[in-house]
Formats: C-alpha cells, sequence, structure tokens
C-alpha cells in the first residue's frame, strides 16, 4: 500500500517510533529513521534488518535548521516524504513549588517546539505536492490531565490543538493530519528523559520522583508492545482518523474521557439567566 512512499519517523530509534518504522516498512514504504541517540539508531537499524529500505539520521528536533537539512537529505536519497511522524518526546515535571523554567522550556522544546520543527520542514513540500499524512505524537496525557506532571500535560495538550488545527487548515491541500494518543506501551520514554535533562533543571520532588519511576515500571510490565502500538497507529492513519490510540482496550479511558467531556459542558453557561435579565431590563 505504501511502496514508492517515504516515511519521516523522529524518535524512531526505539519505542512507538521504531514500532511505527516496522509498520511501514511492512507496507513497502522507504523509511528514514531519526533519533537524537546514535546508539539507538545503530541498533534499530540492526532489528530493522539490512536489506530494509531505511535510512538512518542523527537529529535533535529541537534543532530547526538541523531538521531542514535532515528533510532535504533524506528526500534527495529516498525521495519525497509523503508520512511524517513528530513522535520523538520525553516525560518530565517538576512540582508547582519547585518551577523556575528549565524544565518548563525542556519540556516545551522537545515535544512541541520539536513537532513544530518537523512541520516546518515538510509542511510546505507536502503542500506544493498537494498530498501527505501527517501524524504528531501527544499522549492520552494531552485529553486528560491525570497526574503526569503539569509541564508534560500542558505540551501533550498543546499538541492535541495543533494537530487538530491543522486537519482543518490542511484538508484542502489533500494532507490528513492526525494525533497519536499513546497510553500504555512498553517504552523507556523515562529512563531516556532522564539521560537529555539538562544539568540545571529543577531537582524532582519525592512525589514527581514516584510518578515517573511508576510510569516506567507500568510501561515496561503492561504497555503494549511498540510492533503493535505501531501497527495500530500506522493503520489509523491511512485510514484518516483523527486520533490514533495504541491500547487494545478502552475500558481504563473511556470513563476518564466520559468524565472529563461531562464536566466540560457541564460548564457551559445556560441562556436562561442572561434571558431572565435582559427581560428585567
Amino acid at each position: 500500500m505504501l511502496e514508492d512512499k517515504t516515511a519521516f519517523i523522529t524518535g524512531g530509534g526505539r519505542g512507538i517510533g521504531l514500532g511505527i518504522a516496522k509498520a511501514c516498512l511492512a507496507r513497502g514504504a522507504k523509511v528514514a529513521i531519526a533519533d537524537i541517540d546514535p546508539v539507538a539508531l545503530e541498533a534499530a537499524a540492526a532489528e530493522l534488518g539490512a536489506d530494509a529500505q531505511i535510512m538512518t539520521i542523527q537529529l535533535d528536533v529541537t534543532d530547526r535548521e538541523g531538521f531542514a537539512a535532515a528533510a532535504d537529505d533524506v528526500e534527495e536519497q529516498l525521495g519525497p516524504v509523503s508520512l511524517l511522524f513528530n513522535n520523538a518526546g520525553i516525560m518530565d515535571s517538576v512540582t508547582p513549588v519547585a518551577m523556575r523554567g528549565e524544565t518548563w522550556d525542556f519540556s516545551v522544546n522537545v515535544n512541541l517546539n520539536g513537532v513544530y520543527n518537523g512541520l516546518q520542514a515538510f509542511v510546505p513540500r507536502m503542500i506544493e505536492r498537494k498530498s501527505g499524512w501527517i501524524a504528531n505524537t501527544s499522549s492520552m496525557a494531552g485529553l486528560i490531565a491525570a497526574g503526569s506532571g503539569f509541564s508534560y500535560h500542558a505540551t501533550k495538550f498543546a499538541v492535541v490543538g495543533l494537530s487538530r488545527s491543522l486537519r482543518y487548515e490542511l484538508a484542502h491541500h489533500n494532507i490528513n493530519v492526525s494525533v497519536i494518543c499513546p497510553g500504555m506501551v512498553a517504552t523507556s520514554i523515562v529512563e531516556n528523559t532522564k539521560k537529555l535533562r539538562p544539568g540545571d533543571a529543577e531537582r524532582h520532588s519525592t512525589k514527581i520522583t514516584a510518578i515517573l519511576s511508576g510510569a516506567h515500571e507500568r510501561l515496561l510490565s503492561h504497555g503494549e508492545s511498540k510492533e503493535d502500538a505501531g501497527e495500530r497507529i500506522v493503520s489509523g492513519l491511512l485510514e484518516n482518523r483523527p486520533y490514533l490510540f495504541t491500547d487494545a482496550s478502552d475500558k481504563d479511558w473511556r470513563p476518564l474521557l466520559e468524565q472529563m467531556h461531562e464536566e466540560l459542558l457541564s460548564c457551559l453557561p445556560s441562556a436562561e439567566p442572561a434571558l431572565a435579565a435582559a427581560q428585567g431590563a
């Protein structure tokens, strides 16, 4: 289905990104996997196989000029990029008591600006060709504020808004935009984030440390495999679903989503007080 197509995947050296790469390759696509970690890229290339049509690129998604250069290199070697997966991300936060800005900037630069940089690098090319698929990775934490830390939630909610607005703004260019909202996927995002965390960032409180440690353990012990997650993401993108979920079961998320939407609707103001005031006047 994706023969002669090229996919570009950030955070492609491991986890969900690597799962997406496998799903694209299985459909005949050529794949460029970008990652900040050269060791992860080498391991990913070995896992994907020597015969795979792949290209590896060391890329820091916060580097806008580097992203543009990577786009040029990939399209020169593999052809026009038809599928863009802005997947790279980190999971970090601090208690509001300790907020100074370092962790906020770190989270925003990777989770939000990294997505924007990918869009700026590739969307103009897709508009010129009048074709493309884009999937930006948010999280279930981008739909539900469920205790993952305010800075992490903020960036992931922002990616949902960015993706939903671009879905409408790019539709007439024949470009489909979806937002990936992973639930429990067996990745090492927490440990990888620790390696990238700025040395001057705020120290984690006992509470935040416990949250991140618990998240790491739950992801590895109860998360979906990267292959299953990648398959659901690519299948959903090609079906032009606005939201791409990774969990096989909705039993944990549906009640929380329903609660959030019920709370939202319950806060809409009634027309009756305004009408009464107008009549009184």
